[in-house]
């Protein structure tokens, strides 16, 4: 085996390239559906190697982290392809219009997202030491840059490499302790871990230590995950009173959604499916509290469509409220105002709240740079002129009994972000995963969702178009689901949520406490190893 890794550290050209990109791809097995974690106890090590080998002999400055940078980019691009390659999907719902652009876009978000893969390894590598104490370079380096995708030009943190810390329900629990920076922290130490035992042993202590210390995590880890879901109430136990959620899952051709010809079968195909005779017929004669449509459920301006509040009006039951995604016009004295937003309806067809999206998808709701994008020819795929205008902020929307934390589509993506200032009983999300099929893309998205639950003590309730519609409890343990392409209803009760997390009261510092740890023992490593040379 030292043999082998002697090889990687020693590769050069197209070979170390082949190397990167390939243990990036094979990363990218780690995340949803296939949750092939274990796979990062190989793919992380053999990025250490790599870097252990990226060296620039007699450069100075930056110019000396620069093999870094192509490691880091490399693997990353890797990662990035391997796990994003369903996104040009979307490009082919209207294929005559935007399936040109499918190549680019399945290229370019990998490269540029690998552009942060590259940071995080010139950043381990400014404090690499010829040590163990590397293995913590590597988590400070990439799991720093992780954060940073979170947040930069409004963050994209999809297929974090904390999430698949997550891949059980016992590892996914020390979320709600440290969140998922925290577990990207952490996930990256323990899974480079191994390449402990491929170095030579001239630093035996400091192995043991960086070595043992994994472990350690590792255990505690799954320690505390199986503690707590001891302690949990079983899976439908002890629900909200009171409240039963029907979620209408129609599974609407993307094609089509907003052909203006099919609107009122649109309108007809939901109302069918949320009338409570049109379940099975032990749930015929139960009244739900709450029937759920998906994001932009109705392709119309339901402000203007009376006709449509009366028709809910006369299926809703008494005392049953409708929440649903529908598009909102704003006139103003200088624009007119698009919002991907989602209302409350009463059971007399009346509008008791809206929330407006906060976190819009670049080019796919928005155009950055719009006007000058716009004049070369593109537009984002939702084809709204102008694109849709972002909301004032979270909130959190009353419903009845209940109180809703409303998450449209990838906004259930940013951890910390998901609840407004007035903690909600749910994170309700609505989203519309149609544009990519049959792909690795609603798996994902559904388990970020999940990890969400477990971060903020909070049930949590999706409604997909084509699925993957759920009700997950505060421990991230789904109650009900509806798979993937699948029509039909998903009818639950609600889980209780749990009090604030550690996570949402304090986790949030867990990174700077680990990075300061961690700086210091690599710190004391370099000094020690600086006085043995």
């Amino acid at each position: 085996m030292r043999s082998i890794a002697r090889a990687a550290v020693l590769s050069w050209g197209w070979s170390r390239v082949a190397l990167a990109f390939g243990a990036g791809a094979l990363s990218s097995l780690a995340q949803a559906p296939v949750h092939a974690a274990p796979l990062l106890f190989v793919t992380l090590p053999l990025l250490v190697l790599l870097l252990d080998g990226a060296v620039a002999p007699g450069r100075h400055g930056i110019r000396r982290l620069r093999p870094a940078a192509a490691v880091g980019w490399w693997f990353g691009f890797g990662y990035f392809l391997g796990g994003l390659w369903w996104i040009g999907a979307a490009f082919l719902v209207e294929a005559e219009t935007f399936g040109w652009l499918m190549p680019f876009a399945v290229l370019a978000l990998p490269a540029g997202l690998a552009l942060f893969f590259a940071a995080g390894a010139m950043l381990a590598r400014l404090l690499w030491v010829d040590s163990p104490v590397r293995v913590l370079s590597l988590a400070v380096g990439l799991s720093a840059t992780e954060w940073l995708r979170g947040h930069v030009l409004t963050g994209f943190p999809w297929n974090l490499l904390g999430q698949a810390v997550a891949f059980t329900d016992q590892t996914s629990q020390a979320a709600s302790l440290v969140g998922v920076y925290g577990l990207t922290a952490l996930g990256i130490l323990v899974f480079a871990a191994p390449v402990l035992l491929l170095d030579d042993r001239r630093h035996p202590l400091a192995g043991r230590l960086v070595g043992g210390a994994a472990v350690l995590i590792a255990a505690g880890t799954v320690g505390f995950g199986l503690h707590r879901l001891a302690e949990a109430p079983a899976v439908g136990a002890d629900p909200v009173p009171d409240v039963r959620i029907r979620i209408v899952q129609p599974a609407v051709n993307q094609a089509q959604k907003w052909d203006p010809d099919l609107r009122r079968r649109t309108l007809d195909d939901y109302l069918a499916l949320s009338d409570a005779r049109a379940g099975p017929e032990t749930l015929g004669a139960i009244s739900f509290s709450h029937i759920i449509w998906p994001e932009t459920a109705l392709p119309f301006f339901l402000t203007e469509e009376p006709d449509a509040l009366s028709r809910i009006a006369e299926v809703l039951p008494t005392g049953t409220m409708l929440v649903t995604g529908a598009p909102r016009l704003e006139v103003g004295a200088d624009r007119r105002r698009f919002y991907n937003s989602v209302y409350a309806l009463d059971d007399a067809g009346r509008i008791v709240g809206a929330y407006d999206k906060v976190h819009l998808v670049p080019f796919g709701e928005y155009l950055p740079l719009q006007p000058l994008l716009e004049a070369i020819g593109l537009r984002q795929i939702t084809k709204v002129i102008g694109g849709f205008s972002a909301g004032p902020g979270l909130r959190t929307l009353p419903l009845g009994s209940l109180r809703a934390g409303i998450l449209v589509c990838y906004e259930i993506i940013f951890s910390a972000d998901v609840v407004a200032a007035e903690r909600p009983d749910l994170l309700l999300n609505v989203t519309n995963d149609a544009w990519f099929g049959q792909t690795f893309g609603p798996y994902q998205h559904l388990d970020m969702a999940r990890l969400r639950a477990i971060e903020e003590g909070l049930p949590v309730v999706r409604a997909a178009n084509t699925g993957i519609s759920a009700v997950f409890d505060p421990y991230g343990r789904p109650w009900a689901l509806l798979g993937l392409g699948e029509r039909g209803v998903l009818d639950s009760d609600l889980p209780r949520a749990l009090p604030p997390s550690f996570f949402s009261n304090s986790g949030a510092h867990f990174l700077l406490t680990f990075y300061v740890i961690s700086v210091i023992l690599i710190g004391l490593g370099a000094r020690k190893y600086a006085g043995k040379r």
